[in-house]
């Protein structure tokens, strides 16, 4: 059986203090900016919403794209969060993170249990 592909720790570290992460889904789509947080050692996104023309439709269609943080650009193949635990456990992770009063709504928002389902896990491409 062969692993998970996972990010130095290097990366990891630069990703947890990151507090927009650039993704994109494909070749042919724009660089969006991202939420971005690390648990137990993975790398997890989510979406707000699942437009369309949406990059969180767009990874689901074609999971495969990159992101950019810092001098990085780094090819990723996307991944759909089953596990409740895990994707609860990336909703307290963005309430440690982003504490600021502003990002209060959408904390709260990342939380519920329809947007909590919008969540990917990136890893690198093989």
């Amino acid at each position: 059986m062969q692993s998970t592909p996972r990010f130095p720790e290097a990366d990891l570290e630069a990703l947890e203090r990151a507090r927009l992460l650039r993704v994109r889904a494909g070749t042919e789509h724009r660089y969006t900016g991202v939420w971005v947080v690390v648990v137990e050692g993975r790398v997890l996104v989510r979406s707000w919403n699942d437009e369309p023309t949406g990059w969180y439709r767009a990874f689901r269609e074609e999971p495969h794209g990159s992101i950019s943080f810092g001098t990085r650009e780094v090819p990723v193949v996307a991944r759909h969060v089953r596990s409740e635990r895990l994707r609860h456990a990336a909703s307290l992770a963005y309430a440690e993170k982003y504490v600021t009063k502003a990002s209060g709504k959408w904390v709260r928002g990342f939380a519920e249990p329809g947007r909590e389902k919008n969540t990917l896990e990136l890893v690198p491409a093989p």
